[in-house]
């Protein structure tokens, strides 16, 4: 009949190629997993808080727990929160805390100090400079798809300012 070409692709298997399960603790510690997880595993580690799919915050939605018995997807991004938060609305201050913990894991990467002279001298974030800059999201692959993009936009939409209509009156002949 023919030979069949797959659309896949073949290369080399490392750990930059595989994609990882992302969960970001209360710390703000990103923490990535190259092996299937049960969200019971790191529920224990951090007692009181549950694991949340970040793909499902929308803010003003309510904020689902995982069961404890659910495996992690691969390539998800998951996030703890306190277990009083459970069932109530995701505000936009939930979603600004998980934007600096993505901030604080690109951060990570390194950093040129200026006091170094004409040397270049790389210090990483546990350095004594704090680092300052854009919020770089690039670090997890969930929020650089255009559909978060495009969530992100909506949520700072402008609200119409509505005003009474004033209409003239009909005279009759």
């Amino acid at each position: 009949m023919g030979n069949y070409a797959s659309c896949t692709l073949s290369g080399p298997v490392s750990k930059s190629f595989i994609r990882a399960t992302k969960v970001i603790f209360p710390s703000g510690e990103v923490r990535r997993m190259y092996h299937p997880t049960k969200a019971a595993e790191l529920m224990l580690e951090v007692p009181g808080f549950f694991l949340s799919e970040a793909k499902c915050l929308r803010i003003g939605k309510r904020l689902a727990a995982l069961a404890a018995d659910e495996d992690l997807e691969i390539g998800g991004v998951y996030v703890f929160f306190p277990m009083k938060r459970l069932n109530s609305a995701v505000t936009a201050a939930d979603m600004g805390a998980l934007f600096m913990a993505a901030n604080t894991a690109a951060k990570r990467v390194s950093r040129v100090l200026p006091e170094s002279g004409g040397d270049v001298e790389v210090v990483g974030s546990g350095g004594k400079y704090a680092a300052t800059g854009k919020l770089n999201l690039d670090e997890i692959e969930e929020f650089s798809t255009p559909e978060f993009k495009h969530r992100l936009s909506m949520c700072r939409s402008k609200k119409p300012l509505l005003e009474t209509i004033v209409e003239e009156p009909v005279c009759l002949r």
